[in-house]
């Protein structure tokens, strides 16, 4: 059931909700999320309709590809729920949140922005990482178990003069560094010493927020001043920070710090925990985010809207709740 005096969120996943095949359901079944893959294409003049829905899973992977892709499929989920839900019964947020690229897509659903705005940033984003990456060997390593405490230790002592910093703050548990590749082996080989209970490479293109990134958030930043960002329709959560959104003009600088800078997930979902927020809708591929919140807070559910099935479930349980609430 749907409390419609709750506080909700809309929570957007960042890079590594890819997978091929995302959006294809929606795209065949609704006019909305058609014409969201149409004006990406158009906008990118990328084929975004066959690598989500074909790959190969290698080129999707790639991060000037996967991050469009993930927020045209964000998008596009946003339009369907649009779409399909009666205007009497249409959620909308109290608050919105992203992981790292997601950031974008809960600006957009914040008003922040139009589509082709928020899919040109996020097209330079991706494409000057991508080219940051390649320029400097790097890579990322989800550590499990440690603390931030016992995280930057580990950092410090296996950096050895390079680059090597934590870049995402995700759960309880769950921190990914970031750095050069000989530091990340380091890492990893000293990482039980620490008190680590496990660690993963992740398959990502170089060391996203750290400063390695550095190259790219000087690109970025020129492209910035050029952008209109218009008043927010409700709060946006900053990951660099963990606050909300001031005003437009905080967007540019938190932006461009989050390439560089740590992602405060966990902190920023304790941040809306502690506002009152109740309900959480994770919009756009996979589930990563809900996963997240049972590690931070067991007895949160997290919704996903990431199928059509998804969204009709959505939608029967809201005309149920309304018609309820009618009665009573």
């Amino acid at each position: 059931m749907v409390d419609y005096m709750a506080k909700r969120a809309f929570l957007f996943p960042g890079q590594g909700a890819q997978f091929v095949g995302m959006g294809q359901d929606i795209y065949q079944a609704f006019r909305a999320a058609r014409d969201i893959f149409d004006r990406s294409e158009a906008v990118t003049a990328l084929p975004i309709k066959k690598l989500c829905f074909e790959g190969p899973k290698e080129q999707l992977d790639r991060t000037d590809i996967a991050q469009p892709a993930i927020f045209t499929v964000s998008a596009a989920m946003l339009g369907v729920m649009n779409e399909m839900v009666p205007p009497e019964v249409r959620i909308k947020p109290d608050v919105c949140a992203g992981l790292s690229l997601g950031e974008y897509t809960a600006l957009y659903a914040a008003g922040a922005m139009d589509f082709e705005t928020a899919l040109k940033l996020v097209a330079r984003r991706g494409e000057l990482m991508q080219q940051a990456a390649v320029a400097r060997p790097s890579g990322m390593l989800a550590v499990i178990g440690l603390d931030e405490q016992q995280a930057r230790r580990l950092c410090e002592a296996a950096s050895e003069g390079q680059v090597l910093t934590c870049a995402n703050f995700n759960c309880p548990g769950q921190i990914v560094l970031s750095g050069e590749k000989d530091a990340c082996q380091r890492a990893a080989a000293m990482a039980e010493q620490f008190g680590a209970k496990a660690v993963t490479p992740l398959k990502v293109a170089g060391a996203f927020h750290s400063e390695i990134m550095a190259p790219a958030g000087k690109e970025f930043a020129k492209t910035l001043p050029n952008v209109h960002f218009s008043r927010l329709n409700c709060p946006v959560i900053a990951n660099v920070d963990a606050t909300e959104y001031s005003a437009a003009g905080d967007i540019p600088k938190k932006l461009l710090g989050q390439l560089t800078g740590a992602i405060r997930w966990e902190q920023s979902m304790r941040v809306l925990l502690g506002d009152g927020v109740e309900m959480f809708y994770e919009i756009g591929p996979g589930k990563v985010l809900g996963g997240l919140m049972r590690r931070i807070n067991r007895k949160v559910r997290v919704t996903p809207v990431n199928s059509t099935e998804a969204v009709e479930r959505l939608t029967a349980t809201e005309l149920e709740e309304k018609c309820q609430q009618a009665k009573e």
